[in-house]
């Protein structure tokens, strides 16, 4: 990566990629977006963020020293052999939900003297205060270079070591508890919604503040995001798999999202409505509907 300031390029500019990026421009020259099959949404969320449109995938991969893919996990591999196959040189940091196996298969499309950094982002979108860490791995110096473009900024990034794959398993060690907490929560509540001791529940869970129980109303939450999180267990079940770890409660978890799959990014989802589509009888979707 060179020595003065980067071209930075973000796949998939959504409320996490817009915002990263937005992030990373403090230590670039610009950052790029393609506009090509994207949204209203997915420009205005750009324009928000003072991101430079590009008309194809081909320009922002010619003009890029970094490429930073944030994406659905089920488009990962997809969108990064693309970006392979149009020769791109630079850093590609995968900054996906995928498993490590699937980081190592990301890896391996990139010949020299392309770079794959891993990567993992834990928290919440860099706005209104909150402040993400960015688990990067891989080689030097490009993983440090990396790490120095969010110097300043609301994203914290921090260097795990020299191997692909250990930011994706940090990443889907605490996105398993983090988000399958909140789908258990989902149930219990369903369960008691369905025989009318709801406020009975959420009365026990207030007297103990240390669980997910204590916490209802990020039910609606997570079933606007189920679309993503469901892909996202899959990721971690593979993974457990191939750690000889049981995947079954994964699988369960992200077999339960497909019922809140027509709730995607659905801000006005209230709690009741959330358990109410949980309890419906037939699944709304078995496939998460892509990505704004």
């Amino acid at each position: 990566m060179p020595h003065q300031q980067p071209v930075v390029g973000i796949l998939h500019p959504g409320s996490m990629g817009a915002a990263v990026a937005a992030c990373a421009a403090a230590g670039a020259a610009t950052v790029l977006w393609c506009t090509d099959g994207r949204s209203p949404a997915s420009a205005q969320r750009a324009a928000r963020f003072g991101l430079q449109p590009v008309p194809t995938l081909r320009e922002l991969a010619d003009r890029a020293d970094v490429v930073i893919s944030l994406c659905p996990p089920a488009a990962a591999e997809d969108q990064a052999r693309e970006i392979a196959g149009l020769g791109f040189t630079g850093v590609y940091v995968e900054a996906n939900a995928v498993n490590p196996e699937r980081t190592a298969r990301i890896a391996a499309l990139f010949p020299p003297p392309a770079t794959v950094v891993d990567g993992g982002v834990i928290g919440a979108p860099p706005v209104g205060g909150s402040r993400p860490t960015l688990y990067l791995s891989g080689p030097e110096p490009q993983t440090t270079a990396v790490a120095r473009l969010f110097d300043g900024t609301a994203v914290r990034a921090e260097v795990l070591g020299p191997r692909v794959g250990q930011a994706s398993s940090l990443k889907l060690a605490y996105a398993g508890f983090q988000k399958v907490s909140r789908v258990l929560v989902g149930l219990s509540y369903a369960l008691a919604h369905e025989h009318g001791v709801e406020g009975e529940l959420r009365e026990i869970a207030r007297r103990r503040s240390d669980t997910y129980l204590a916490e209802p109303e990020q039910v609606a939450s997570a079933a606007a995001r189920a679309w993503r999180w469901g892909p996202e267990m899959d990721e971690i079940a593979d993974t457990l798999e191939a750690a000889g770890l049981p995947p079954q409660l994964l699988r369960a978890a992200a077999t339960t999202l497909e019922r809140w799959y027509d709730s995607k990014d659905d801000a006005g989802l209230t709690l009741s409505d959330a358990l109410d589509r949980l309890a419906a009888p037939e699944r709304t979707g078995d496939t998460p509907p892509a990505e704004e």
